[in-house]
């Protein structure tokens, strides 16, 4: 297409759940409860962990950052949710999109990955009790959180790049309530098939070293 012919897109039109102003009314009031509700759970768990020295145990130390990512992804998509659903205009500008989706996948890939470090703690915890002090050392369960926090942020990364590099040329509404990968896809004016397959090979890649770790854990610790 030719410069001439259409503006890029500077903003994005969120459509939400609904457009019905007295089920949205509604939706605010349960949404506010769940995302207060994850707030205080998380904060206080986060909270407890730190004030008491005999949670200071690897599985608690994982526990703490499951919990702060997990606040993190929630504090990330819900004000915003919550704000559209009472306003008339439910827009948000072109870097607040990137950001929020480079954000929303890399804790979302983050909360993932923790998952199946706290699987294989639980694994040297119960097939090897006697070397777990000595190998889940307090150096390793930092350094295992970092290179968690690392593949998410690398990943998100990758990405966001990928997805804002296409051209937004024609309609801006998007047809969700937060900034996601499907949904900007389908607003794309530009070839898409990098992109797909991207998607494919990494999220591909995270979940089956996930899965097989996950899988591995509960095996031996049955077999145990």
């Amino acid at each position: 297409m030719e410069k001439g012919n259409h503006s890029e897109v500077t903003e994005f039109i969120l459509s939400g759940l609904t457009d019905r102003p007295e089920l949205q009314v509604l939706l605010f009031g349960v949404f506010l409860l769940i995302y207060g509700i994850t707030v205080v759970g998380n904060g206080g768990m986060i909270l407890l962990i730190m004030i008491d020295p005999q949670l200071h145990t690897p599985m608690y130390f994982f526990l703490s950052n499951l919990s702060f990512c997990d606040l993190c992804y929630s504090s990330i998509v819900s004000p915003k949710m919550l704000l559209n659903f009472l306003a008339k205009r439910k827009s948000i500008s072109y870097t607040a999109c990137a950001v929020q989706l480079y954000l929303s996948i890399a804790f979302g890939d983050i909360e993932c990955l923790l998952l199946a470090v706290m699987a294989y703690d639980r694994y040297v915890a119960i097939c090897n009790p006697l070397v777990y002090t000595v190998t889940m050392s307090r150096q390793l369960c930092k350094q295992l959180v970092a290179g968690v926090y690392a593949v998410g942020f690398v990943d998100s990364m990758i990405h966001t790049c990928f997805t804002f590099r296409l051209s937004f040329c024609s309609s801006n509404i998007m047809n969700h309530f937060f900034c996601d990968i499907p949904p900007l896809l389908a607003l794309s004016c530009s070839d898409t098939s990098i992109n797909e397959i991207v998607i494919f090979v990494f999220m591909s890649c995270i979940i089956v070293s996930i899965f097989v770790t996950v899988l591995l854990s509960y095996v031996y610790i049955i077999s145990t």
